[in-house]
């Protein structure tokens, strides 16, 4: 029964041999199909990149970005097109006009030996008017409309705020995690090694016939699997690569080194409650929105306006020939100018502006109680972002003490091993524990850089 079991365990691990085979065969021809992308690439110079060169880099090539710059600056204009409204105008009108030709219009006297002619038939009519209007009181609603720009362009600029809290956070994200994938692909790299050098020493002792056949198929599956771990591991560079160039605003292709380092100095925060504050009154969404309450309280205002006389100051200046207010009719420029307040009031409109004050109030409590609700998340994205923190640095401590555990296990095992004092499973069991260790030690760690990037987003750093 044993030498039957032997025999199936034996056809397992064959079979798991030839699978490995095949799988390493694929690996060659990606690793060739990699190595002309490297050679092509080492044509063109590394771009050093540092944490802060990636946020400033991605300020001046983000599409987004700009496209969001683009709206302050139609803010602005229209902003600056409203404001207009409060300035005297100035337009000037000009024509000519050919008339079909009428009779004069004469009386005759008794007296007289010819008739009088009191305006003559002028076919050629010309004419420029220049317009001067200044409002002079419209029922505070052009300052309202004014008002309520200004609040626009306000809160774009600070949503443009947003956009670049936004960006850097992302940008330190794809960062932090091209960093993660160059370190496990190192941690790989050195597990792949040590099991090399594991399946060497195997070789060797079952060509001493110290071991049997078996012990080596396990190395050797063992090695097939960190290989196909290695091949993630590139794989995983090559793509966190394209996602930071893709975020920066870089060509795709462009290849980058990273030169900040993930170990630092973690940074001190304040308590929670000061971040919350901190927040309140940082946070370029929650400027926005109060901007946006401001603009729908002088929509309200805006809306009012309908309840007061709008009263303008009009004055022409008209050079015509003819001059329609010279008597008798000229075949000649004449100038003349006139100068009256202009007054407009809506007697009756059915309750119209009752109905836009109503929905003016309506939009205005909207905005405030967005305001209030972007308040309450704001405070729940500080405290969820506080507490990962805080988790994120009790990972890091409790992932470099399994390091040293899983360090210093490999180190005692391997003697053992070498000595014939520990079995080869044993040899295989610590190999795979340190890989898992540094494996979550470097997550920990990328961990930790993530938390306090949001962090700093959420309190508006």
């Amino acid at each position: 029964m044993r030498s039957f079991h032997n025999r199936l365990y034996q056809k397992t691990i064959t079979e798991q041999l030839a699978n490995n085979i095949m799988k390493r065969f694929f690996f060659l021809l990606l690793m060739v199909s990699l190595g002309v992308s490297a050679q092509t690439a080492s044509a063109q110079q590394k771009l050093q990149l540092s944490l802060g060169d990636a946020v400033r880099l991605s300020f001046d090539k983000s599409k987004s970005l700009h496209a969001s710059l683009m709206k302050v600056q139609y803010a602005d204009a229209k902003a600056g097109e409203v404001g207009a409204i409060l300035l005297p105008s100035v337009k000037f009108n000009g024509g000519y006009t050919k008339l079909s030709d009428i009779p004069a219009a004469q009386f005759s006297l008794p007296i007289l030996p010819a008739p009088i002619t009191l305006s003559p038939s002028i076919v050629n009519n010309f004419s420029a008017r220049v317009t001067l209007q200044q409002p002079l009181f419209t029922g505070f609603k052009l300052q309202r409309s004014v008002d309520i720009a200004d609040y626009a362009a306000q809160a774009t600029q600070k949503e443009f705020d947003r956009d670049k809290s936004d960006l850097t956070f992302n940008v330190k994200s794809a960062y932090w995690n091209r960093a993660k994938a160059l370190e496990l692909e190192k941690v790989v790299d050195e597990n792949v090694g040590q099991v090399k050098v594991h399946l060497k020493d195997v070789q060797s002792w079952l060509a001493q016939g110290l071991i049997t056949n078996n012990e080596v198929l396990k190395v050797q599956v063992q090695l097939s699997d960190v290989q196909l771990r290695q091949i993630d591991a590139r794989n995983n560079v090559q793509l966190t690569k394209i996602m930071l160039n893709n975020v920066i605003g870089l060509p795709l292709d462009t290849d980058t080194q990273l030169t900040t380092s993930i170990l630092h100095e973690h940074k001190i925060f304040d308590a929670l409650a000061a971040l919350i504050k901190q927040a309140h009154e940082r946070r370029a969404e929650i400027k926005s929105m109060e901007y946006r309450v401001q603009a729908s309280d002088a929509a309200v205002s805006l809306a009012q306006s309908g309840w007061w006389p709008q009263l303008y100051l009009v004055g022409n200046y008209v050079t015509a020939r003819p001059n329609q207010r010279i008597f008798p009719t000229q075949d000649v420029f004449k100038d003349t100018w006139d100068v009256g307040v202009a007054v407009s009031v809506d007697l009756w409109n059915w309750g119209t502006t009752v109905r836009q004050t109503d929905q003016a109030r309506a939009q205005h409590e909207q905005t405030k109680d967005g305001l209030g609700q972007l308040r309450d998340a704001v405070a729940l994205e500080v405290t969820r972002d506080y507490l990962n923190l805080a988790r994120a640095k009790e990972r890091i401590s409790v992932a470099e003490q399994g390091v040293r555990q899983a360090e210093e296990n490999y180190r005692v095992t391997s003697g053992k091993f070498k000595q014939g004092l520990a079995l080869n499973s044993d040899l295989l069991d610590s190999e795979v524990a340190l890989l898992q260790a540094k494996t979550n030690y470097t997550q920990a760690i990328v961990d930790y850089e993530l938390a306090e990037a949001s962090l700093e987003r959420s309190i508006g750093e």
